[in-house]
């Protein structure tokens, strides 16, 4: 269960990082990215465990309301479930593969 919460929250990560503040970036990005321990970051930053935690409990939370109002993650999901059933179905069309592949390529 860890592990998909982990992959859930580092997707949400890749589509709204832009939202975040640089601090919330870069804690986000050693806890999950880098696999550093909430102690490690903390004597990095010279806070407190506690803080480091409380951080990012509040920037994950903030991912999954980004995701609850935008919909990035779902709706990229979706269409990527659309291309590969086309793909599946119409693999003989060459040009359709072809416009597909572009399609895949924006995102």
């Amino acid at each position: 269960m860890e592990i998909e919460k982990n992959n859930h929250i580092n997707t949400l990560f890749e589509f709204y990082s832009v939202l975040l503040t640089e601090k919330q970036m870069i804690y986000m990005k050693l806890y999950y990215a880098d696999d550093y321990s909430l102690g490690e970051i903390a004597e990095e930053f010279h806070v407190s465990r506690q803080a480091i935690a409380d951080n990012l409990k509040r920037t994950e939370k903030n991912l999954e309301e980004y995701e609850e109002k935008l919909r990035l993650l779902e709706n990229y999901r979706k269409r990527e479930n659309l291309i590969q059933n086309l793909k599946n179905n119409y693999s003989k069309d060459i040009y359709l593969m072809e416009k597909l592949s572009e399609i895949q390529k924006i995102d």
